[in-house]
């Protein structure tokens, strides 16, 4: 099944003066742009609190979709969290999708004195958490008696404005992140694996290394998986009129170690920046018809820009709308 496309921005903290104008400023400017969705990151440094700030967008736009990129869940208990989302979903009249992980910014739990667990135990606790938040967010009464959370007997309040509730978006590079996702979520990111420091591995920024994460996905979702929708999000946009000239231009800006946010682990061509999902060069048409490809080979149909890209992706946008 082909899914239309859409389109999303954010996911990126804002560390400037005025930060929470800025969001409504940045998320009226996505809708204006006809941008689908309008997403907030979640982060305890300089920025918005996010749930607070959908608050307000809820308020200030009207018709854009607005979600989570993506909370940590060991920053809430999903009961709290629920009652959070369909609260926004009711001011919103239905617009709230909740984007959720398992935390990965250690650095943020130890100075919030929050536990650090493991992997795998980040994990567990997702899954418990990802199975409340399905019921509560539908209305119903829950109890749950797990590893992590008990709940006795707890009925989800409000009733949200979406039915039968908002959409869950869970994102993941590695397998049991994307086994998870395919277990609870409506939508899936799909992201390069990250290193330990939280740098996206250009190893798993090639499209061949992309489309084999969503074989898997197709593998352990089973009959769920054409009612998913897939995401990933470009990390780098380039307008110009010579790809290859520019892709070259890339090759030696990552040797550089530019943009600091991608671990150079492997070598990488020429081909693969033109035909990577995460990178995107050449005019409007060229990279409306990469979007394409990317869809083609991958399934993949929700495309997600930063906030710093969204002038530079805007023009696309009209190109891809309605296909």
């Amino acid at each position: 099944m082909t899914r239309k496309f859409r389109f999303g921005a954010g996911g990126e903290g804002n560390k400037e003066e005025g930060g929470a104008r800025k969001f409504v400023q940045l998320a009226q400017t996505a809708e204006e742009y006809g941008f689908d969705a309008f997403a907030i990151p979640d982060h305890l440094g300089n920025q918005v609190g996010p749930l607070a700030a959908l608050g307000a967008l809820s308020q200030a736009t009207s018709t854009i979709r607005l979600g989570t990129s993506v909370l940590a869940n060991g920053f809430r208990h999903p009961a709290i969290l629920a009652k959070e989302v369909t609260t926004i979903d009711v001011l919103s009249k239905g617009r709230m999708e909740l984007g959720i992980g398992a935390g990965w910014m250690k650095d943020e739990f130890d100075k919030a004195g929050i536990e650090f667990e493991s992997p795998g135990t980040r994990i567990r606790r997702l899954d418990e958490a990802l199975t409340i938040l399905d019921l509560l967010l539908r209305g119903e009464t829950v109890d749950f008696d797990g590893e992590f959370y008990q709940i006795k007997g707890l009925e989800g309040s409000p009733r949200p404005r979406q039915g039968p509730r908002p959409p869950i978006a869970v994102g993941g590079g590695g397998p049991r992140m994307l086994k998870l996702a395919a277990k609870h979520a409506d939508i899936i990111s799909v992201a390069p694996k990250s290193s330990p420091e939280g740098k996206m591995l250009l190893s798993d920024m090639t499209l061949d290394a992309t489309a084999a994460k969503i074989d898997r996905l197709r593998e352990v979702s089973d009959a769920r998986f054409d009612d998913i929708e897939l995401n990933w999000t470009i990390a780098m946009i380039i307008i110009t009129d010579d790809r290859t000239a520019t892709a070259e231009m890339a090759l030696k800006a990552l040797d550089a170690g530019y943009p600091p946010n991608i671990e150079q682990d492997c070598e990488f061509t020429v081909d693969d920046v033109l035909n990577s999902p995460y990178i995107a060069i050449g005019s409007f048409e060229q990279i409306a018809d990469q979007i394409r490809h990317v869809r083609e080979r991958t399934s993949m149909s929700f495309v997600g820009v930063f906030p710093t890209q969204m002038d530079a992706f805007a023009p696309i946008i009209p190109i891809l709308k309605g296909e």
